[in-house]
């Protein structure tokens, strides 16, 4: 059994589409509204949720791949935890149902931090203009965040599961996130873990620290833009300067595509958008489903696909994604792009 621990935020998203983004202190209508959970590890366990199941992609793999979810949520009984672990899946009567549906289909809510007491979810209000596609996004969140010491209860729960796990982390709370794959390295040894991170937010303090820790790196264009560059390979050539123990180091530069560099061989590849995007609906989640492409690529087809063919399968992943809404098909749709044939759902 190969493990996959995604380390994140989990958010229920309000997303509401304007004509245009609102004017202070004036009155606007929305044209519509969807509620949905969101947070960067659970759309991108829901991606992949999707890619592993056989009849849509063939697997390399021999063992089968499990996910668990670390995020803070609200208490286990309450309607909002049941509602997320639901989420990834036709809802069931009662959240043990769904829990252990979810289970059954790949993904597991064990090692979720239950906070007593809270009813209430983090929550995303999301505003989409459709003059420009510009995303203005407000938080919420009063759950308390992961500490290290919760985090090594997890990584006890992975000593005896033998074989080599996988764990990424969304880069939230740098420190902390610091402080925790400093302490799962040494408690399961370097040769048991293989660690991603994400390097997202712009003006986050400590996500270099993070990357230079990692094994795999993703880069948004945000952050770069942020730090002064003006282009993808210029970014990765320079930052993968600083990254000692990095295997691959990546970003997405929108309609451009992505770029990655493996800074042992100084080798830069590119995987360009190949197919003209038609119209962009909606691009919340597109850099979680690319990072879903390039986990499916670098842990299911490992030893099948060389890295120009994972980069492209994730590239063409969020090319999909942004052109509906939400998550729905695309397992079923990249098999169709990759001219293979449809999958009953």
């Amino acid at each position: 059994m190969k493990h996959l621990i995604l380390v994140g935020a989990c958010y229920v998203d309000t997303v509401l589409s304007v004509p245009h983004f609102p004017e202070e202190d004036l009155k606007l209508r929305a044209t519509s509204i969807r509620v949905r959970r969101g947070g960067n590890c659970p759309n991108t366990m829901e991606v992949l949720q999707q890619l592993l199941r056989a009849e849509h992609l063939p697997h390399s793999q021999t063992e089968p791949l499990t996910m668990h979810l670390v995020s803070p949520l609200p208490e286990r009984q309450s309607q909002a935890t049941a509602q997320i672990i639901a989420s990834f899946l036709p809802a069931p009567d009662t959240a043990a149902a769904a829990a252990a549906a979810a289970s059954a289909a790949g993904i597991t809510f064990d090692h979720c931090l239950f906070r007593q007491g809270h009813q209430a979810p983090a929550s995303s209000y999301i505003f989409r203009s459709e003059a420009n596609g510009s995303r203005t996004i407000v938080n919420h969140n009063d759950l308390p965040d992961m500490t290290t010491d919760e985090f090594l209860n997890v990584v006890e729960a992975f000593r005896d599961k033998g074989g080599r796990t996988w764990w990424h982390f969304e880069g939230r709370v740098p420190e902390t996130t610091l402080s925790c794959i400093l302490a799962l390295r040494r408690a399961l040894g370097d040769d048991a873990v293989t660690v991603s991170v994400e390097v997202e937010r712009p003006g986050r303090a400590g996500l270099r620290e993070l990357a230079a820790e990692a094994d795999v790196v993703f880069y948004s264009k945000s952050w770069a833009e942020a730090c002064g560059y003006t282009s993808a390979d210029d970014c990765l050539r320079k930052e993968s300067l600083s990254l000692p123990r990095t295997s691959l180091a990546m970003v997405t530069w929108g309609a451009e595509g992505a770029w990655c560099i493996s800074p042992k061989d100084r080798q830069l590849v590119k995987s360009p958008v190949e197919r003209p995007v038609k119209q962009v609906v909606d691009s919340v989640g597109a850099g979680d489903t690319f990072v879903a492409g390039m986990l499916y690529g670098l842990i299911c087809q490992a030893d099948t696909w060389d890295v120009t063919h994972k980069l492209g399968f994730a590239v063409a992943l969020a090319t999909l994604k942004v052109q509906r809404e939400g998550f729905g098909g695309l397992g079923d749709d990249i098999r169709r792009a990759d001219g293979g044939p449809s999958v009953r759902r």
